[in-house]
């Protein structure tokens, strides 16, 4: 990533910054000032500004984020101030999300090495996934899972922490964010239970059956890629885009779920504001529609039963 230009770091009055805050204290509250100031969008990963500031500070310099508060009253140097100046035009300026600037992203518990060839890992999947999709099906019986649309790898890997008897499938059309999905299956040592690959949805799945199908697929429709704010366009598009209705990859993953699903198996899908229109289009299937305790909607549950009784609904 490019180094801010000159004119961009003084829209921040950097240089009054650097002239008169002194401790790791001041830059985190004139962080939280510069988001609010720059109206910045909060949707990836944090839903508070303090804890956005706290991330960004603490990678800018070079210090753990558990670390204790009372280095909040350290003093800096001018080269440390100069560097969070830097990180500060990119996040307000630029409009660049806090994760990439870091290159770190939590996931259900799990940190995960994240850059501008994936998504910013901030599913409500993960709920899920730490409940071991309790109470839809029992964890001992399950031996295999396919994150479908993996991106960072971060769905799949989770579920392989927290079914650790089960063996993962993860896939995805984008080179790019496999390469990424296996710097993090290489950093968590999960080599032995995570498979990835390369596959347009099931082409390259051919006689492969699973416990639990799981996936987060592109699925913002046209008028939602179009309202984004600007930090979602640092994203990939083909990790967000689907369509006029946002259904244009869940329409071919269902008619493929059944035969790729063992007896007594679930499918988990996230479609996001694009729920009404997958309502609207399947107004037979008996869609299970999760709540979650920390936020998000839009994803569905139908188990094996289920979707085999609705087949021909799927039929493209």
């Amino acid at each position: 990533m490019p180094y801010p230009s000159d004119a961009q770091i003084d829209q921040i009055n950097a240089d009054e910054a650097i002239a008169q805050l002194h401790t790791v204290r001041d830059f985190l509250r004139w962080a939280v000032s510069l988001f609010n100031e720059y109206d910045v969008c909060l949707g990836h990963g944090y839903d508070d500004p303090w804890d956005e500031a706290v991330a960004l500070v603490l990678h800018g310099l070079h210090l753990p984020w558990d670390i204790d508060n009372r280095i909040q009253d350290a003093r800096l140097l001018d080269s440390e101030k100069t560097r969070l100046c830097e990180l500060l035009t990119w996040r307000v300026i630029d409009r660049v999300p806090t994760a990439y600037l870091t290159g770190t992203s939590w996931f259900a518990g799990i940190p995960f090495h994240v850059d501008q060839r994936v998504l910013i890992p901030r599913s409500p999947l993960g709920e899920l996934i730490e409940k071991q999709f309790s109470p839809w099906i029992e964890a001992d019986n399950v031996n295999s899972i396919l994150d479908m649309c993996t991106g960072s790898g971060c769905i799949g890997i989770a579920c392989a922490r927290y079914f650790p008897e089960a063996q993962v499938d993860c896939t995805d059309l984008s080179e790019d964010a496999l390469d990424v999905a296996e710097q993090n299956v290489q950093a968590l040592g999960l080599e032995n239970q995570v498979n990835l690959i390369y596959s347009d949805l099931f082409e390259a799945l051919e006689g492969r059956t699973y416990d639990i199908i799981v996936s987060n697929p592109p699925y913002v429709d046209q008028e939602d890629m179009d309202a984004l704010p600007d930090e979602y366009h640092h994203e990939p598009r083909m990790g967000l885009e689907a369509g006029i209705d946002g259904l244009e990859i869940v329409r071919r993953m269902l008619p493929e779920l059944s035969r790729h699903l063992n007896p007594g198996g679930i499918a988990v899908i996230e479609v996001g504001n694009s729920w009404p229109a997958l309502e609207e289009a399947y107004p037979e299937v008996p869609f299970t529609w999760i709540e979650f305790e920390r936020g998000g909607h839009g994803v569905f549950i139908l188990t094996k039963e289920e979707i085999d009784h609705h087949q021909a609904d799927f039929v493209l």
